[in-house]
């Protein structure tokens, strides 16, 4: 052994300098000299309290010579150098994978021996990790250290400061290199690059369905338990994602931060700004492999693939009838519960979806939002200009069974197919005759109520149809051709 060699008498670990064998000591004494002036922070050597500094004074000394990046301290610029390298010189022993410093080694190590020294002294979970440890605590103390400076947010990690900071400033680092699709988050490359290979290595065990994320497959399942684990604070409503809560708590505050720099329209969160922004930009880019049909969301487009592959995933848990999206299985339980929470502010009815009440109230403000390009014909549903283009094309895509007729829409097809059925869905509550038309029941009814709504507009005399009221014009025109 070399006369000149220091040794610990804790560890037994030998050094060749005094100043060496100091510095280590201090690993047992816990001791940190160095403090700095401006946060009191301590450091047990003189270099991490200069490397510390940097944080204060935005000194950044090391620079990439590849792409200009600068960093505070000398070993980040050589672990972001390995980007550009793709050096990974510390390889598992076990398991033959490689990484890019040693400390992520060792730490990945840990998977092989299981071991997990650092352990929390609330809750006993224990960690590969102190940095994990140290993260976990906050769980238990409630602490959030790290503030964004532009909305005051807080947070108990930096990494998670970091990627929230991309909201603000639009950054997404993470590029797709087949694509050139940007993301804020490198896990959400992770996913997207699946896409391009249509990996999907995640399998539900209920329906066999794939997911490219475990992450997902976990939400998927709750479909099948009903698992609602995350629960709103102010009106106890569960939600089956951490998401789904986050985005409904603002209902409360009434908070709509994101605005658009177009309409100046507010929204609750940034993902929707970004969605409504398409409107205006005509952007689509999410697209359906079968039929090549562009969406402006990606949740849009995975309802559409249902048309495909016709799964129906959501279950009525009163009469098991299958839907193809939770909106609608909510929608439909409306019918059980006779639940209308949108009520017109001009006549009062309600409706058991706001899509319908968005219909109805065309009814007052006279929009007809859909034109025809053929004929310039103006519609109030984009459903109805869809059948009225028919008129036009000859096009019949909805065909009888039973007789081989052909029709232009469904509603149609349904009210011929009662001819062959009998079926007459619609009663009278009055006097028990059946229908198999919704409007002939109106028209019926109106023979107990009295009710005449169509008006001659010459000599006011009412009638309960609007047939009869054409008949009756004629008395007054004397054969002229009227419009209804």
């Amino acid at each position: 052994m070399d006369d000149k060699s220091f040794k610990c008498e804790v560890c037994n670990k030998l050094f060749l300098r005094s100043s060496h064998f100091r510095r280590h000591q201090r690993i047992h004494t816990g001791e940190k000299p160095f403090t700095c002036e401006v946060c009191d922070k301590s450091f047990s050597e003189s270099s991490h309290l200069r490397a510390h500094q940097r944080i204060h004074t935005g000194e950044k000394p090391f620079a990439c010579e590849m792409c200009e990046k600068s960093f505070a301290q000398l070993t980040s610029l050589l672990i972001h150098q390995t980007i550009h390298t793709g050096e990974k010189p510390f390889k598992c022993e076990v398991c033959d994978k490689a990484f890019v410093t040693s400390t992520r080694l060792l730490v990945h190590q840990s998977i092989h021996t299981g071991e997990k020294p650092f352990r929390c002294e609330v809750c006993g979970m224990a960690f590969t990790q102190a940095s994990n440890l140290l993260m976990h605590k906050r769980i238990h103390t409630g602490e959030k250290p790290f503030t964004c400076e532009v909305c005051n947010k807080s947070f108990s990690q930096s990494s998670t400061l970091r990627t929230h900071q991309r909201l603000h400033t639009g950054e997404k680092p993470f590029k797709c290199e087949v694509c050139n699709k940007g993301f804020a988050q490198l896990p959400g490359l992770v996913s997207h690059r699946r896409s391009h290979m249509e990996e999907k290595p995640f399998k539900c065990e209920v329906c066999d369905r794939a997911f490219a994320q475990s992450s997902t497959l976990v939400n998927h399942r709750r479909i099948h338990t009903g698992e609602k684990p995350f629960k709103c604070e102010v009106c106890n409503k569960g939600f089956t994602q951490l998401s789904g809560l986050v985005n409904h708590q603002p209902i409360h505050t009434g908070e709509k931060p994101f605005t658009c720099e177009v309409c100046n329209k507010s929204f609750s969160q940034s993902s929707t700004l970004l969605v409504h922004k398409r409107i205006h930009t005509g952007e689509k880019p999410f697209r359906c492999k079968v039929c090549m049909k562009s969406f402006s969301d990606s949740s849009t487009l995975r309802r559409h693939q249902r048309i495909h592959t016709g799964e129906k995933p959501f279950i009525c848990d009163v009469c098991d009838k299958p839907f193809s999206s939770s909106s609608d299985l909510r929608i439909h339980q409306r019918i059980h519960t006779g639940e209308k929470p949108f009520m017109c502010e001009v006549c009062d009815k309600s409706f058991s979806s706001s899509s319908d009440l968005c219909v109805h109230q065309r009814i007052h403000t006279g929009e007809k939002p859909f034109k025809c390009e053929v004929c310039n014909k103006s519609f109030s549903q984009s459903g109805n200009l869809r059948t009225h283009q028919r008129t036009h094309t000859g096009e019949k895509l909805f065909k009888c069974n039973l007789c081989g007729k052909s029709f232009s829409d469904s509603t149609r097809l349904l009210l011929h197919q009662r001819i062959h059925t009998g079926e007459k869905p619609f009663k009278c509550e009055v006097c028990g005759k059946l229908f198999s038309v919704s409007s002939s029941l109106r028209v019926h009814q109106r023979i107990h109520t009295g009710e005449k709504p169509f008006t001659c507009m010459v000599c006011n005399k009412s009638f309960s149809r609007s047939c009869n009221l054409l008949v009756h014009r004629r008395i007054h025109t004397r054969g002229v051709t009227l419009e209804v």
